[in-house]
Order: C-alpha cells, then structure tokens, then sequence
C-alpha cells in the first residue's frame, strides 16, 4: 500500500532557478512531485522574495544570493537545494536557525573540473595561449622555446579533495609527479606525495593548481609572498574560488614574466549575468587563460548535479534524512510504513526532548523509533509513534519553548 503523507506530494511547491537541468525536474516528478515552477535566469530583490514566499523547496545555483533577509520572506521552505559545488550564496547559518538544511552536489562536476585543470595544464606548459593570441594577429610563433612536455614535471595540487585527488589521478596517468597539500590528512593516491607545507609544495611544483573552498583561511592565501615561493617559468591554475588569489599580485608576477602563465576560472568579482560585462587586470596578458566559471559547466556535469541534489531534497522531504546538507546535523531513518513519522527542530536547550517524548506518552501512544542529533546551537529529531494522530498534534509540538520547526511526513 503507497505511503499516505501528511501533505500530497503534489500540493509542495517546488522552486527551480537559474535553469537547473531538466534531469532534477524529471528526478522529482517521478518521485511523485509535480508543483515544479523553472525560472531560466537568477533572481534577487522584491521579485525573489515574491517568489520564494510560498516555496517549500527551493533549488539555486551560483548566482542567486539566499540571504538572511531573503529567508525570512520564505515562511514555508523547507529545504534549499544548491545546484553548484559551494553553498556560498546561501546564508546557511540563517537558514540552520531557521530549521532549513541546505543540500548541494560535492561529487557531480567532479570529473567536468578535473579534466578543464588537465587540460589547461598542458596548455599553458606547451604556452599555446601566446601562441593561439599571436596567431590570431597574424604573427606565426612556431617555436619550441617555453614549450615542454607535462611527463615527468611536478604537479602541485592545493587541496586534496574530491576535485584535487581526480586531477591527482589524471595527472600521474600522464607521467606527472603529483604532490599535495591540505590541511586535513589525506589518504595518498598512487604514487602522489603529500607535502608538509603550502610553502613547501609551491617551492617545487612546475604547474601549482588549487581546489579549495571559501573560507576566510583561504582568502588571498595566493599572494605576493606565495607567488615568489613558486619556480621561476611555473604555472598557477585557479579553478576553486576567486578570493583565494591575490589578483593584483598575480599581474605583477606574469608582469616581471616569473610565471610562465596562468589559467583562471573564476574571479574575485565576476558578473551576474552573461549581459554584464567581465572587468579583469588579467585581461592584458596574453599568456592568461581566462575562463567564464566553466570548470563544472558541462552537459554531463550538469545532468549529474540535477540528479544528485534532488535525490537529497526528496530524501530529506520524503523520510526526514538530511544526510549531505551542509549546514545540518546528519540524521536519517529508514522508511517505516507502519508508523506515523514526526520531524523536530529545535534549539539545543536541555528538557525540549523530554517535552517531546511527554507529548506522546501522554497520551498513551509508544515511540517506535527515536533518533536525535545536535550541534551546539540545534537539536533535530526523527521520531515514529504507533498512532494515528491527525494534525492537531503539531500545534502541541510547537508550543514547546525552544522549537524551530515540526512536520509530520506520514
């Protein structure tokens, strides 16, 4: 017998910006949920908050800023779904107070970015963007000066993660030493050696590529300073996020001609739209390559980031499981059609449990199955109850001091 939920699949409004492939509409239709409203383009100001006020889920991708202000108009989301690597456009701290976890697809663009670095990587060591400049004005550079094979040079990778470790695997695959650095400890793969230092790593990488987050430990962590530590004739390759390269000082490094090139995906400030115009310093030089924030931007890439972060939007709407949000505690039961499944978040205060569990003894009803999880600021719990209680029992959870947020699935 097909589950009964508490609110038909079909009256919770789902809201898709930024022409998020059609693969994460299909996932949610065929999961049940038809109320699926696709906008092409990003949205911000009154008509974001017109749009958002009444969605239950909302997907975005890169452009579209979910502030805390924006957050406080959406009084019935649920969840946030971010179609991108980064939850860096969406408040997620407001949104985690606010009992709304936040999804995204880590593993998606993976390969799409992995193979743009390689790519770039020979290109840049075989100098084809002077080349391909100087051939588009005419002038014929056929030359095997600053022209050199990848085998056998030094890769270092700046951040060993889901990204850095496929490029790892790529590059040894071409002949290329491959050494890392992170400031987590990372299992090795193949024959690539971790450094003890970012200092350590720049000082003897031929190409130096970097595949780290946001953070503010990140920010200019390429710099004047950094610059000079890397080999004279290397080659830096930023695909990750574009505050963690100082780009001034990497004008004035390909200035002095101490790197041999360059290759940027993304930019400290970069464009809201493709009718905006793209400012750079970088811009002068022509042995830059400058990309639009295309690393993950592949037909493949993108079909796969629809499936992966709908999956997790319907599991969390579906059972409760916020396994993959970001932002949350990680917590997931598995489905039980012969119990009615509540959902609470609530500040992490002593006693809120104990008043949720008396709600339901109270009334003589058993707790099938309970499971909780806290940060230092929220609680969440998963509770099945063999009953069949209507809605009138929310109104009686959410009185409880301290609640963010209750559902009932089923």
């Amino acid at each position: 017998m097909p589950q009964k939920y508490s609110l038909d699949k079909d009256k919770i409004k789902i809201l898709l910006l930024e022409g998020i492939h059609k693969s994460a509409s299909a996932f949610f239709k065929a999961n049940g949920y038809t109320n699926i409203e696709s906008v092409n383009h990003a949205l911000e100001g009154e008509s974001l908050k017109s749009k958002i006020h009444d969605a239950n889920i909302v997907g975005i991708r890169s452009r579209t800023m979910l502030t805390k202000e924006i957050l406080e108009c959406a009084e019935k989301l649920i969840a946030i779904g971010c179609f991108s690597i980064g939850t860096n456009q969406v408040d997620c701290h407001a949104a985690k107070l606010s009992g709304i976890p936040v999804f995204n697809a880590p593993f998606s663009n993976t390969r799409s970015v992995a193979e743009l670095v390689i790519a770039e990587c020979i290109m840049l060591m075989r100098d084809i963007p002077l080349k391909n400049a100087a051939a588009h004005h005419g002038i014929w550079l056929k030359s095997a000066s600053n022209s050199f094979e990848v085998r056998g040079k030094n890769l270092g990778i700046v951040g060993y993660g889901h990204i850095g470790s496929q490029v790892s695997i790529l590059a040894e695959a071409l002949g290329m030493n491959v050494y890392y650095y992170d400031i987590v400890k990372k299992l090795s793969l193949g024959k690539a050696k971790a450094c003890g230092s970012l200092d350590e790593l720049l000082s003897l990488s031929h190409i130096v590529t970097l595949h780290v987050p946001e953070t503010p430990l990140t920010k200019n962590m390429i710099g004047e300073r950094e610059l000079n530590l890397m080999c004279k004739g290397s080659c830096l390759i930023n695909a990750s996020r574009g505050s963690v390269v100082n780009v001034h000082a990497l004008a004035e490094a390909l200035r002095k001609k101490h790197l041999l090139g360059a290759a940027l995906d993304v930019f400290p400030e970069e464009p809201a739209s493709n009718n905006d115009p793209f400012i750079s310093e970088l811009q002068q030089f022509e042995n830059v390559i400058l990309s639009p924030h295309v690393g993950g931007s592949t037909i493949e890439a993108q079909e796969n980031i629809g499936i992966e972060v709908a999956e997790k939007l319907v599991n969390y709407s579906d059972i409760g499981s916020t396994i993959g949000a970001t932002n949350f505690v990680q917590i997931t039961l598995q489905p039980n059609r012969d119990v009615q499944r509540f959902l609470h978040i609530h500040k992490n205060v002593p006693g809120i449990l104990k008043e949720v569990n008396y709600v339901f003894t109270s009334k003589g009803i058993n707790i099938a199955a309970e499971y909780l999880q806290t940060d230092p600021e929220i609680g969440y719990v998963i509770i099945d109850t063999d009953s069949k209680l209507d809605s009138s029992i929310l109104k009686e959870l959410k009185a409880i001091d301290g609640t963010i947020r209750v559902r009932m699935l089923y």
